[in-house]
């Protein structure tokens, strides 16, 4: 029974280590991307709909939905 005390003492302090390791990389910039923001400028831009378009388009589909039902 002891043994069991002895691996949970372990084994928290092991993750208490790796969380403290974590924080510590993460306020480094350790995960931070430096890559992605030179290259973003390279990739076309997606077409962005205006809300119109959007409604128009929804409009149609719940049309076309409304027909199919009724059929």
């Amino acid at each position: 029974m002891s043994v069991i005390y002895v691996l949970l003492t372990i084994s928290i302090v092991v993750a208490i280590i790796f969380f403290t390791a974590f924080i510590i990389s993460v306020r480094s910039g350790q995960y931070d991307d430096s890559y992605t923001p030179s290259v973003r400028m390279l990739f076309d831009d997606e077409l962005v709909k205006d809300d119109t378009a959007l409604k128009k388009e929804d409009k149609n589909k719940s049309n076309q939905l409304n027909k199919s039902q009724k059929l």
